[in-house]
């Protein structure tokens, strides 16, 4: 009697550890998939040197809420939803690939355009940082990998019942990882030296990014097919 009232507190506490095991294992899985160089890395390094570092941490600010949306769609089973529902995860890879492209279109047809400086007028620039905050929110909901890749390490890592909070605390976990991740990036490529090199080279600079940017809508586009 006494050795099985001993082991509900143990069995508790391993539990907990368990559980903590899980949540920072899946905030170092998508931190190792934050770094890794992919289409959010490109618009942000891109809008810090061409614009302003305030429009690189809006764009750091979106990436975070696209995150968020990524967790939480995990979290109500999105990985199942793909493997069962196949034309979800086609429609989510074709939509994905189109928007990239025509992100890398605009970006290449203005390459040549002169850079502006940053407008010091509060209505320009609120505009300035929604459209960073928008652009980097729809360019990181719209990469059906990092959904796919999301959903997996929830699947794998995550045990089967958890506590309420741990609905709670996950999303906001991955926010302060992928929004504090762009946000270093958006900081350190907005500095003098990236600014100055940028303006040297702002036509191959924005050439290479579109087509980098075309290339991986395209090889989303081939995958969905």
């Amino acid at each position: 009697m006494g050795d099985e009232i001993g082991k509900g507190p143990e069995r508790k506490e391993h539990r907990s550890v368990g559980i903590t095991l899980a949540v920072l294992s899946i905030a170092g899985a998508v931190a190792l998939g934050a770094i890794s160089p992919g289409p959010s890395f490109v618009l942000v390094a891109r809008t810090a040197v061409a614009g302003s570092r305030t429009d690189g941490l809006a764009t750091a600010l979106g990436m975070g809420i696209g995150g968020v949306v990524f967790a939480v769609a995990a979290l109500l089973g999105l990985h199942m939803v793909l493997n069962t529902v196949p034309w979800a995860n086609l429609g989510l890879k074709l939509l994905g690939g189109v928007y990239l492209i025509f992100l890398g279109y605009l970006i290449w047809r203005g390459a040549k355009l002169p850079l502006s400086l940053p407008d010091t007028e509060v209505q320009s620039r609120t505009n300035s940082l929604a459209r960073s905050f928008w652009l980097g929110l729809l360019t990181q909901v719209s990469n059906p990998k990092a959904a796919v890749i999301y959903a997996s390490i929830f699947a794998a890592l995550l045990p089967r019942q958890v506590p309420v909070f741990v609905n709670f605390l996950l999303p906001a976990l991955i926010f302060i990882v992928e929004a504090g991740w762009y946000a270093v990036v958006a900081m350190a490529l907005s500095t003098a030296a990236p600014r100055a090199a940028y303006v040297r080279l702002k036509v191959w600079i924005d050439r290479a990014t579109g087509v980098v940017m075309v290339l991986l809508g395209a090889r989303l586009l081939a995958g969905a097919w």
